[in-house]
């Protein structure tokens, strides 16, 4: 089974549990007051992802990209695909109408990049760095190059890559020995080798713009002396630049995109920015790339569950337990009426649909961030975006790969099985918990580069805001507020205890930003519960699994918390 876009659903968490109309109707975005344009875009985009994307996931795994003498071949039908991607405009989505794109709210660029993630993974590695590299041109890039590759780069006419990591250097960016030296036309000359580039070298399109970091002869060491470059594949007289892909990786998923280690032999490149504010201008690309990743893990959960709800529809064993009564759903032998089966398929959706909520809002904010006439209401939004991208990233691509296991064993013996098409998601969505920074930097990033230096200032204003959002049942609702009450209690506590003991922070770091998902979903869940008739229709199971298997780790989390930090906190633990 392909997998299925399903609009109604998007139109529901983006228009009636978000009110997403009343947030875009003061940006000046096209469509941005229209929400019946944004579904119509919406639906279409859904089309082109299910009769065109999905339909080569299968074969993209099973027969990968070949590598032969430099040069790589997509699986078949890949290149026909990306062609007619670009060519329909679906890459310039949010890209200003200025350098060639529609305008339109961040927002849809995520629902679509979402659904082509879940439809075929593999292949979305291609365009997914375009709109990271695109804002990064658009905003550090010289006036010249922004004439020579800004439009292309845009329209996806030419992909991009994000050339970082390093045989020896991996996460810390400041050990890169890629060297950068000056010529006397103002170019530069890059030598130097990059590992893990996904893209790197491919026949989707005709040139490559290659985004690379690179050190200066005379930059101190440390990412402080990391410069950023353009290195593009084709030089303007189409002759070959200086840029070898060696070979690509066999890799445990993702068979159908080239993870290439590369080569710059002495490579012609252009700076994009300032000397030695290399990372600076990447992060501009790599933040994009994180809300992204958030957006894969959500959407590969769900092709997860798609296909396992289908299963368990169809599949049928021994007779379900209380069969005559009307909790069970379909045929009474049908596996999917179980309730062992019930919870784990209905705890996807609650983890799946309660993400979306959560990545929608943020993509939501990212548009105000960027674009609301009010300097308040933009300072809000970005800190939300600054607190949540992490916790999106790092949760819901761990949720990806566990809930797809789940989801796997509602196959049992088949499930192990490739013809299914469900052990592929697992393997696929393990890499997302790894790339563009691993979950345990994003739990560091949100805890000690985020949290710790307002003392939690950030944190707590976000959580008024949440606060403030819900309404409902005091019952489940008052049991969420208390725990909203001690998870700021618990950053107080951590706050204090980093003072005297340097590294405490970094011991809870992935259970604080596990904590901070279970109160962002609870939040999106009451979000649901209060439109009207979500709670009697097909919402009720995955919000009552919320409430019922899910919120209960909150607990158990703030207590590892508490309990981690009180031992730390010992005086045998403190600095002098």
């Amino acid at each position: 089974m392909d997998y299925q876009p399903r609009a109604e659903d998007a139109r529901f968490i983006l228009f009636d549990v978000l009110q997403a109309s009343d947030q875009l109707k003061a940006l000046d975005l096209a469509g941005a007051s229209d929400p019946g344009l944004q579904f119509q875009i919406l639906e279409e985009a859904g089309k082109f992802v299910a009769e065109v994307v999905a339909r080569l996931n299968t074969a993209g795994d099973s027969q990968g990209c070949q590598f032969v003498g430099g040069s790589i071949t997509t699986p078949p039908g890949f290149k026909d695909a990306y062609k007619a991607f670009w060519q329909a405009g679906w890459p310039a989505l949010a890209v200003a109408p200025e350098d060639g794109g529609q305008g339109l709210p961040w927002v849809l660029e995520g629902i679509l990049y979402e659904w082509l993630s879940a439809a075929n993974h593999g292949w979305t590695m291609a365009p997914g760095l375009l709109h990271g590299a695109y804002e990064c041109i658009k905003h550090h890039a010289s006036q010249d190059l922004k004439s020579r590759y800004l439009e292309k780069v845009a329209s996806g006419e030419w992909l991009a890559t994000m050339c970082l990591t390093e045989p020896h250097a991996g996460s810390d960016l400041g050990l890169v020995r890629t060297r950068a030296e000056m010529q006397a036309d103002g170019s530069y000359r890059i030598s130097g080798s990059k590992i893990f580039i996904s893209g790197g070298e491919h026949d989707l399109t005709e040139n490559i713009v290659h985004l690379v970091l690179a050190r200066l002869a005379d930059a101190p060491p440390g990412p402080r002396g990391l410069s950023l470059f353009i290195a593009p594949k084709l030089l303007e007289n189409g002759g070959r630049n200086g840029v070898h892909c060696d070979r690509i990786e066999e890799k445990m998923g993702l068979h159908g995109s080239p993870t290439c280690a590369m080569r710059f032999d002495n490579a012609t490149a252009w700076m994009v920015g300032e000397p030695g504010r290399g990372l600076s201008a990447m992060f501009v690309m790599m933040n994009a790339a994180r809300l992204h990743v958030a957006l894969q893990g959500i959407g590969l959960l769900d092709a997860a569950w798609q296909k396992a709800d289908a299963y368990a529809r169809e599949r049928k064993q021994m007779r379900v337990p209380g069969a005559t009564s009307s909790g069970v759903r379909g045929d009474a032998h049908a596996i999917i009426g179980h309730p062992a089966m019930r919870r784990v398929l209905d705890t996807q959706r609650a983890w799946v649909d309660g993400g979306r909520a959560i990545a929608y809002q943020t993509g939501l904010e990212l548009d105000i961030a960027r674009h609301h006439p009010d300097g308040a209401r933009r300072e809000a939004a970005q800190r939300w975006c600054s607190l949540v991208t992490p916790v999106l990233k790092a949760a819901w691509t761990e949720q990806a790969f566990h809930g797809a296991s789940d989801c796997l064993q509602v196959f049992g013996g088949h499930g192990y099985i490739r013809e299914w098409g469900i052990e592929q998601i697992v393997r696929d969505s393990r890499v997302t918990m790894i790339y563009e920074g691993t979950n345990e930097i994003q739990a560091i990033d949100l805890l000690v580069r985020k949290v710790l230096p307002d003392q939690g200032a950030g944190l707590a204003a976000l959580s008024r805001a949440l606060g403030d959002d819900v309404q409902g049942d005091e019952g489940v609702i008052g049991l969420w507020r208390g725990r909203l009450a001690q998870l700021l209690d618990a950053t107080r506590a951590v706050c204090s205890t980093a003072g005297r003991v340097p590294d405490a922070a970094y011991w809870i770091a992935s259970d604080y930003l596990r904590a901070v998902a279970l109160v962002l979903l609870g939040w999106a869940w009451t979000r649901v519960g209060q439109v009207p008739g979500a709670g009697a229709g097909r919402w009720r199971p995955a919000q009552d699994a919320y409430w019922c298997w899910v919120f209960p780790e909150l607990e158990m989390r703030l207590t590892l918390i508490k309990d981690t930090l009180a031992r730390l906190d010992m005086p045998e633990n403190h600095t002098p």
